[in-house]
């Protein structure tokens, strides 16, 4: 099981991941929304703000978020170790339940770029 710092560790990442990228998925990590990142295992709920090509803010609470995010995803620690270095196929994890992303329309197909 992934540990609490690994888990920010793994979001740090990808928010260097994302400012360091170019093309149509820089285009598409230029959104600006809130997000949320339920680390289900771990009783714990990352929060930030995608913005500027990258992740800000990024902060961590007990339990749920206690606010509804404009994207919000869920999933284990391990699963979000996994999916940031590339071991986890976004897609696949996704249609099997063992990541949930919610998120409106709009940012879902833009979304697919980033995932």
């Amino acid at each position: 099981m992934a540990t609490l710092d690994q888990c920010r560790a793994a979001l740090d990442r990808l928010a260097q991941n994302l400012s360091s990228a170019d093309g149509s998925v820089r285009r598409a990590a230029t959104l600006d929304r809130s997000l949320s990142c339920r680390i289900t295992d771990l009783d714990v709920t990352f929060l930030g703000r995608l913005a500027d090509g990258t992740i800000q803010e990024v902060t961590s609470v007990p339990g749920p978020p206690p606010h509804k995010a404009e994207i919000r995803l869920s999933m284990a620690g391990d699963d979000l170790v996994a999916l940031v270095d590339g071991e986890l196929n976004f897609a696949k994890a996704w249609g099997s339940g063992r990541v949930k992303l919610e998120a409106g329309l709009r940012d879902l197909l833009r979304l697919r770029t980033l995932l």
